[in-house]
């Protein structure tokens, strides 16, 4: 697993938001754009950084960033996961892992001693030319728009 890195340029990626529509890396051209990988819709873990992104979404939009939250779940786990808490960002349904791949977030794995091959909890800051300028590899899920502001 190759993770993108600081001040390399994100390869063009299409995938599907949770109602269904392509969302591009060029759709954000022009924009800063924060991509959060998270490894499975409604978990305490990934349910407290999307919430924390969203309670503090205004500060985020002010210093001039789009989000766009990615995980392998389906279109109707991101749909209901996003109805739930009111996330104002698209969700991508990124079930053939082609944004996942992209970004280099897919890997080994360890959990309360069991080994798998999972998403990595990551962000990634990236600037309006498709660069990458941030990776935050040490995701605190409660705080986690103080990391990225």
């Amino acid at each position: 697993m190759k993770t993108l890195k600081a001040g390399e340029k994100v390869p063009e990626f299409t995938s599907k938001d949770q109602d269904g529509n392509d969302i591009s890396l060029s759709d954000y051209k022009g924009k800063k754009l924060v991509v959060f990988f998270y490894p499975k819709a409604n978990t305490p873990g990934c349910t407290a950084e999307a919430c924390n992104l969203r309670d503090n979404y205004a500060e985020l939009q002010a210093a001039g960033y789009e989000l766009l939250g990615v995980s392998a779940d389906s279109q109707q786990k991101q749909t209901n996961f996003r109805n739930k808490f009111e996330f104002p960002f698209p969700l991508l349904a990124d079930e053939d892992h082609t944004v996942i791949n992209t970004f280099g977030v897919w890997g080994p794995k360890k959990f309360m001693g069991r080994e798998y091959d999972g998403i990595h909890r990551m962000t990634f800051l990236i600037d309006e030319e498709g660069v990458v300028e941030r990776v935050i590899e040490k995701v605190r899920t409660k705080d986690h728009a103080a990391q990225i502001l």
